[in-house]
């Protein structure tokens, strides 16, 4: 794997670039056809959003075979690279960029290493270095714009010198940058679902046009579970073990383990019973007019439940799906719990495609 020096540790000052600037970009179209190359692609969800908002792709990067083929089964004509990015060179991608002029390189790189329920090693984290490999695309590619997009966690994780150190990294490779924390509740997504975006802008872009970037204002709408979940296809889906369900028999619409009987609420949470806090996540029941919590990826698991609202079940894959955006004609490959999996780790469709046509209005602008 070829090296990239990006910086010195030792030089890093604190950078607070939180763009609190919104735009309506909801009747926003290309004027022209705009590029990306997408890393960390997964099942496409936020390839997928770029798509609907008038991207091409260029490259589709993805380890994961399941995923990569969930890409293939889906779009045959993307070039979909099943590979270790760090692996990847220039011509692994297979690409001419005539006058090296890539409008975007996009991706999420693993959000384990930031997240609050991961194991918050960050940069010492090995899959925290992924991003690296991330700089070094940029560093080569020199697109004129970027998107990394990860979990809300990172914006506090080490104090914030995470998030600064990334920041540091991509101004040194000649972008300036922004960023926030978007809700996928706020652009037409039926869940809580929170993320931060961090947006590059190519120096020699804003010095040429005096042009400033904002992010996609919020809908006046928020969809809940019943916008979304009419009609939905049958799909196989996860269930409760027995004890489970009998528990959860238990719990109303909307409601989580504070409205089981106590001693039935002490034996199902353990310990936990007695940890203190608000833990409303646990034995917890959705309404239909309520949003979606966050979905994970596995939709049984203790103490992260989201039961559906009437019925006493998990969400089967195209419920999963739907909440998330997938058309119904998506097809995601692999087992059941594969198949979650890769649902659970994407990022909406509705939020990227909000996010990707407030790129397009700043690049329709030259």
């Amino acid at each position: 794997m070829e090296q990239l020096s990006l910086f010195n540790m030792n030089e890093i000052n604190r950078f607070d670039y939180k763009l609190d600037q919104f735009v309506d970009v909801t009747n926003e179209t290309p004027l022209k056809t705009y590029s990306y190359i997408e890393t960390f692609a997964g099942a496409g969800g936020l390839s997928l959003g770029l798509e609907q908002a008038g991207f091409h792709s260029l490259a589709e990067v993805e380890i994961d075979k399941y995923a990569a083929e969930t890409l293939r089964l889906n779009r045959p004509e993307w070039n979909v690279i099943e590979k270790d990015i760090n692996d990847i060179t220039l011509e692994d991608l297979h690409i001419d960029l005539g006058a090296g002029e890539l409008d975007i390189l996009s991706g999420g790189y693993p959000c384990q290493s930031f997240s609050v329920a991961g194991l918050r090693k960050g940069l010492d984290d090995v899959r925290g270095t992924l991003f690296y490999r991330y700089a070094w695309l940029l560093n080569r590619l020199k697109p004129k714009m970027f998107i990394a997009e990860n979990v809300k966690g990172l914006v506090n994780h080490d104090q914030g010198n995470t998030l600064t150190t990334m920041i540091e990294v991509f101004q040194r490779e000649g972008y300036t940058v922004q960023w926030n924390v978007l809700n996928a509740w706020d652009y037409d997504v039926a869940q809580k679902r929170e993320r931060i975006f961090i947006i590059g802008i190519r120096n020699d872009l804003i010095e040429k046009e005096n042009i400033s970037y904002a992010f996609p204002k919020k809908m006046d709408d928020r969809w809940v579970l019943r916008d979304v979940l009419k009609d939905v296809p049958e799909s196989e889906g996860a269930s409760y073990p027995e004890h489970k369900k009998v528990v959860m028999d238990l719990v109303p619409a909307g409601g989580c383990w504070v409205d089981l009987p106590d001693e039935v609420a002490k034996e199902y949470m353990g310990k936990s019973y007695y940890s203190g806090g608000g833990r409303r996540g646990i034995a917890r029941r959705l309404s239909w007019d309520e949003p979606s919590l966050t979905l994970t990826t596995s939709p049984a698991q203790k103490q992260t439940e989201r039961c559906h609202p009437s019925e006493t079940r998990p969400f089967t894959i195209r419920e999963y799906a739907r909440i998330q955006g997938f058309p119904d004609d998506w097809i995601f490959y692999g087992s059941m719990n594969n198949q979650y999996k890769q649902i659970g780790n994407a990022v909406p469709i509705n939020l990227a495609k909000y996010v990707g046509l407030s790129v397009v209005k700043y690049l329709n602008q030259f």
